[in-house]
């Protein structure tokens, strides 16, 4: 929609919501129903990595398919996408691990340098890793590439920690909240790097969630509280669908973005949240 002849400028919408504390709370619920349901579909259901890795992938690409389609942050296709990349990722290293057999400690390594490519071309393309200017198909592409990539590294380093280094779920929880909690009083109090912040805290919060979530299910011979796959599930996706249900009422998280005639940010961006200096994690 037109802001003014004189300028030429436009206000598009951008495609990923605000970051708040809903937005944290529904992303850990999110994580934490990926490592249960995908264990469930694994495990439970008998479906085998494999077929359950084709299934879910599949759902998945049509998910982004409805998500890409909709030019702007709707909180069901969004979410719906969260989740099922979520388990998409988990499967990704499980079978890794499992299938074909490749230690943890490598699988952390290799994931971490592939994200860390994602991140250098994702710069080199668009010049910034803002999550508060995905508004073309490009950086939206870049934005849930490394997305997946997030959940992959963070299963990964969560199983090497929990299992290889047998620290437990609970340990396992407990220091990687303890490390977010360090980055939120880096970024609070001592200046860290809004970006960075952002998407350290995003990889974390994958091992976080999975722990408890193998807390919950797993049988309390293996230090679980044995919920299992389909009780945690349920609890967590039924929070899930609630805090959707919230956010799409008062169109919580949409934000907009100025962009100039040819579709590159607006120098001055002021009240948008797009600048570096005023981007909040």
């Amino acid at each position: 929609m037109p802001v003014s002849s004189a300028t030429a400028k436009t206000v598009a919408y951008n495609r990923v919501p605000r970051v708040t504390a809903d937005f944290w709370l529904i992303k850990l619920m999110a994580v934490t129903m990926g490592e249960t349901a995908a264990d469930y579909l694994n495990v439970q259901m008998g479906l085998g990595l494999t077929a359950t890795s084709l299934i879910m992938s599949a759902i998945l690409a049509v998910a982004l398919v409805w998500q890409f389609a909709q030019k702007r942050y709707v909180p069901a296709a969004y979410w719906l996408s969260v989740v099922l990349i979520s388990i998409v990722g988990t499967l990704i290293t499980d079978n890794l691990v499992d299938n074909f057999h490749v230690p943890l400690l490598d699988t952390t390594i290799a994931f971490s340098v592939v994200l860390a490519l994602t991140f250098l071309l994702w710069f080199k393309a668009e010049g910034t890793l803002s999550i508060h200017s995905i508004f073309t198909g490009r950086r939206e592409a870049f934005y849930w590439l490394a997305i997946l990539f997030t959940f992959a590294l963070g299963t990964a380093a969560g199983d090497l920690v929990a299992e290889k280094f047998a620290l437990g779920y609970l340990a396992t929880g407990v220091l990687f909240g303890m490390i977010i909690v360090s980055l939120s009083i880096g970024y609070f109090f001592l200046g860290l790097d809004a970006i960075l912040g952002f998407w350290l805290v995003y990889i974390l919060t994958r091992p976080l969630g999975a722990s408890f979530g193998d807390l919950m299910s797993q049988p309390a011979q293996y230090g679980g509280f044995g919920l299992g796959t389909i009780i945690t599930s349920s609890i967590f996706l039924t929070a899930i669908v609630l805090i959707v249900v919230y956010m799409s009422l008062p169109h919580e998280g949409e934000e907009l973005v100025e962009v100039d005639a040819s579709g590159k940010p607006a120098a001055s961006t002021k009240g948008h949240g797009f600048s570096a200096a005023e981007e909040k994690v």
